[in-house]
């Protein structure tokens, strides 16, 4: 089995309280390529509530955008031709859009599907699908941006 995109990261940018691998507090999402597209699953705790029985909001704008980042990371290996055999290359959010649906159930797991949409030098335009038990429940936009390199260390 492949390690995920986020497994691929260097390690001094896996702590992401999102997805980072490093962070003992976050979220770990993680994210797999499969044919054209980066699908994540993630099953909520209890304490990702809103109100009784159903997601808080912020969560899933998290889960989507950590899963956008390594779609456009993961897109950008593969339009190069490399596989996910070494580091992939680490974006930043550039805007983050999410329409919420209808609500989100907690309980079952969230599955999250991401596209590239468009790519412009820098830039990727991504978009998500968020389901639960095969309901679209958000639907998101966001740029991911390849990391400057002034948040790179030297």
């Amino acid at each position: 089995m492949k390690p995920t995109i986020q497994h691929e990261y260097p390690d001094e940018f896996s702590y992401c309280y999102g997805c980072g691998r490093l962070n003992d507090h976050g979220l770990h999402v993680q994210s797999s390529w499969q044919e054209d597209q980066a699908v994540a699953v993630y099953l909520p705790q209890p304490h990702h509530i809103a109100v009784p029985g159903f997601v808080y909001g912020g969560l899933i704008a998290s889960i989507m955008d950590c899963h956008a980042m390594a779609t456009a990371a993961a897109a950008t290996i593969q339009a190069e031709g490399e596989g996910l055999d070494r580091a992939t290359l680490r974006f930043v959010t550039g805007s983050l859009h999410v329409d919420y649906l209808k609500p989100t159930p907690l309980g079952p797991p969230l599955i999250a599907k991401a596209i590239v949409k468009e790519q412009k030098g820098r830039k990727m335009v991504i978009t998500l699908s968020l389901t639960v038990n095969e309901v679209e429940t958000a639907r998101g936009e966001i740029v991911a941006v390849r990391i400057p390199e002034t948040m790179m260390r030297n």
